[in-house]
Order: C-alpha cells, then structure tokens, then sequence
C-alpha cells in the first residue's frame, strides 16, 4: 500500500510528468477526433446536440486508449478488454463530467458550444489522466 509521502513523490516524479505530457498530447489528438464527429453529426446529420457530443466523445476515447496503451503508458498487459474497458469506464464517467459542464455553460449560462465543449475537454483531462494512471495503467 502507497504511503502519503510515496503518492507525493509518485506525483513530483519526472516520469509522472512525462507521462501526464505524452497523455496530453494524445488528448489533443482526441481533440480534433471528438470535436470532428461531433461536427458531422451535429451540423450534417442533424443528431441533437448532446447525442453528437456524445458520439464524438466516444469514438475519441477509443483512438485515445489505442494511442495510450502504446505510447503513453506502453501496457502489455494480455488482458486488453479488461485493460480497454476500464479505460472506456472512466472516460464514460469523464462524459458525464464533460456533458455537466457543456449543459451548465451552454444551457445555463447561454455560452458558445463549441467553447464550452473546449473548457469541458480540459476540466476531464485531469480526471482522465488520474484514474488511468492509478487504476487503468497501474
């Protein structure tokens, strides 16, 4: 079992660091991925706006694990539907977190969706990241 102090060092590490990059440079791929589908559902195939996100969030969390499995993490681990399905669980959770924070902006506060949909993206990364390091990739 990790000590407070060895989860502080864990956190202060370089290779926590470097990790915590590489893993937002892969989100930023994400990035262009989600915010794409979401376009072409939204604006071309006219799905409601939550269900684009939706969709768009999702099909960038599967490139996302494929892109962190190998470079961020570099898992071998046999067990890649276990693996992938913990990482799908918590970016679903990341959805809801996303979709709270899109509906908050958007719906209450009458902001620009595509800018609320940006702040939401950064708001999960953080969660994103943490929970697949200490529970995905650990």
């Amino acid at each position: 079992m990790l000590s407070h102090g060895s989860i502080m060092k864990e956190y202060l590490s370089w290779a926590f660091f470097w990790k915590f990059i590489k893993f937002g440079v892969v989100g930023f791929s994400g990035v262009f991925v989600d915010f794409g589908f979401t376009y072409v559902c939204k604006e071309w195939l006219k799905i409601p706006k939550y269900i684009a996100n939706a969709i768009g969030f999702s099909i960038a969390a599967t490139s996302n694990y494929f892109l962190n499995r190998i470079w961020t993490f570099a898992s071998h681990d046999p067990k890649i539907m276990l693996e992938f399905s913990q990482f799908f669980a918590i970016s679903l959770i990341g959805l809801l977190i996303n979709t709270f924070v899109l509906w908050i902006l958007v719906s209450r506060y009458k902001k620009h969706f595509y800018l609320s949909k940006l702040f939401a993206i950064a708001v999960v990364t953080l969660w994103n990241f943490l929970a697949n390091y200490f529970i995905t990739f650990a």
